[in-house]
């Protein structure tokens, strides 16, 4: 599968990537190289596989749910680097 630029440009900013123009060819050779290996699965048959939602047979041990005492409001507040009368100050996330 040939990817183009538009494409490489689409799946960078999704993934929040920075592509200079001089690594643009490469990523560009790069990821066709990955999707063509992706479409070669597509011709081996996989019937009578079942689907695996895990690729160990480990199984977890749960622990049964407790209920605990809890952090109270003013402790909160208090452990908090930056606080107002009622919430937790945090920084700004930027796009």
């Amino acid at each position: 599968m040939k990817v183009d630029k538009n494409t490489l440009k689409k799946i960078a900013h999704l993934a929040r990537l920075e592509i200079n123009e001089e690594n643009e060819e490469s990523m560009l050779e790069s990821l066709s190289d990955i999707l063509t290996w992706v479409e070669k699965l597509n011709e081996i048959n996989t019937d009578g596989v079942e689907p695996l939602t895990n690729m160990s047979l480990e199984s977890n041990m749960l622990r049964e749910d407790e209920v605990k005492g809890h952090l109270d409001h003013e402790k909160a507040l208090k452990n908090a680097p930056a606080s107002d009368s009622n919430y937790i100050k945090v920084p700004k996330i930027k796009d």
